[in-house]
């Protein structure tokens, strides 16, 4: 991204400082770390990350409108609606590709969004790590918005805790010491104090939920949630659980009704040129004559699960339920990251913090994923070199 950076990290780097690097990043919790580690970070300037900036900032504009709720009534599945609904999402992720437009030229296209967590607090290890065994210049950082690492673990303490002690926040997911960012649970604990615990753990007194924390019956008052129902649904291994969409004497940081608002069910509400054009499958009247320039994405799947890349019409046809998909523009990802062999795509995910006393969300942290394949993601490019889970450094002045 930045010419003269990655050719004087491209000729620093070795074999036995990344090896070093990633026996330094394994260290702090052994064998928490399944996905693969790319080689190097991605360089932004300044023009590319006020691109990024813009559209998202138009996005926002969206999600405070207040008909935003009811324009996204809908996107919240039957029997999936939680009650106690918070006023918005604490939490926002912007994944943004690296494409090159028709004029040959570097532009941001938007490719999903997320309103929840993400890896909130592995990307503030992560370049910790990183910048012990690799040079980085002084005017590039990770984070957005003016934060630095500590004001910035201060204000992720302060978003998860509200005023409460750490052990009556919990972290929830299923089986959460199985899933493959169980690193970022660790980090969380580690800056926050919020330990993990899984849906299967909780037990109920009334309206009030409690779990088990070092062999004492603790009161939960606010829930970091990572459940997604999508995998919840599909668990027989958990027993007797409670039901989360129940009226419970609890806090949510995010709510799960705001996974699904702020999703890909709000693309086709967006109309910027750095969004590629989305349509609800269902209200499609005439096909695109080109339909291979068309990815189709369901509606209610997680990490890239169920996307056709390669569209055709007997795929459309094979669809039973098109209100529950999408059918979005295909965007031409760049192959900008130079490496050792062939160029690699690059993904940018920013995110964005909402505390409860603020009128819109703001930046504040970053992670990137590079990619040698049709696919961006830490699970498609496992046997492939300078791939894998990244993070951005942007030009500060």
């Amino acid at each position: 991204m930045v010419t003269s950076l990655r050719k004087a990290f491209n000729a620093a780097f070795t074999q036995q400082k990344y090896q070093s690097f990633l026996t330094d990043l394994y260290s702090k919790h052994p064998g928490a770390i399944e996905f693969r580690v790319a080689e190097t970070p991605v360089f932004v300037d300044k023009a590319f990350t006020h691109k990024m900036f813009d559209v998202c900032e138009h996005i926002i504009d969206l999600v405070c409108d207040p008909r935003f709720k009811q324009l996204t009534e809908r996107a919240i599945p039957t029997g999936e609606f939680v009650q106690n609904e918070t006023t918005h999402s604490q939490m926002i992720a912007f994944d943004f590709g690296i494409c090159i437009n028709d004029q040959g030229e570097l532009e941001p296209q938007l490719i999903e969004m997320q309103g929840f967590p993400t890896l909130f607090a592995f990307q503030v290890y992560y370049p910790e790590v990183l910048e012990k065994h690799f040079s980085i210049p002084g005017n590039y950082t990770p984070y957005l918005g003016g934060y630095t690492k500590d004001s910035y673990i201060a204000m992720l303490k302060k978003l998860l805790l509200n005023g409460h002690n750490p052990e009556n926040v919990i972290l929830l997911e299923i089986k959460p010491h199985e899933q493959k960012t169980r690193i970022d649970f660790y980090c969380t604990e580690d800056y926050t104090g919020v330990k993990p615990v899984c849906i299967s753990e909780l037990t109920t007194e009334g309206r009030q939920l409690f779990y088990f924390r070092d062999g004492k019956k603790t009161r939960v008052k606010r829930i970091y949630n990572r459940i997604i129902f999508d995998d919840l649904k599909s668990r027989t291994d958990l027993g007797d659980i409670i039901d989360i969409t129940q009226n419970w004497d609890v806090e949510w940081v995010p709510h799960p009704n705001w996974f699904y608002r702020i999703s890909k069910f709000t693309l086709p509400f967006i109309y910027h040129p750095y969004v590629p054009k989305t349509f609800f499958l269902n209200e499609v009247t005439q096909l695109p004559a080109d339909l291979e320039n068309y990815v189709l994405k369901p509606l209610f799947s997680f990490a890239g699960q169920g996307v056709v890349i390669d569209v055709t019409l007997r795929d459309v046809e094979n669809i039973k339920d098109p209100q529950n998909w999408i059918l979005q523009r295909k965007v031409k990802y760049a192959d900008i990251i130079e490496t050792p062999d062939i160029p690699a795509k690059a993904e940018i995910r920013m995110m964005y913090v909402w505390p409860d006393d603020d009128k819109r969300p703001h930046p504040a942290i970053n992670l990137a994923r590079l990619s040698k394949g049709k696919m961006i993601g830490v699970r498609y490019n496992a046997e492939k070199e300078w791939v894998g889970g990244s993070v951005c450094y942007f030009e500060t002045y």
